[in-house]
């Protein structure tokens, strides 16, 4: 574990139970969170590749154009 963290749950024990829960269960949730996205690209990486493949080639082929983001 890193100081960082160490320092961070030392600070977190000095809270009342129920604020250590909710960040209890905040962690919880953004870790399992951060493992389903992970899981999610890892079974799309294939076809994002392509995606970003077929954008590519449009791009060199002329078929884009610059987009003016204050013009939406």
């Amino acid at each position: 574990m890193t100081r960082l963290l160490e320092k961070a749950f030392s600070e977190a024990s000095m809270l009342p139970e129920l604020q250590q829960n909710m960040l209890a269960r905040w962690i919880i949730d953004e870790l399992l969170a951060e493992k389903k996205w992970d899981a999610l690209f890892s079974e799309t990486e294939d076809s994002l590749a392509q995606l970003a493949d077929e954008a590519l080639n449009e791009y060199k082929q002329g078929k884009t154009q610059v987009m003016n983001l204050d013009e939406l």
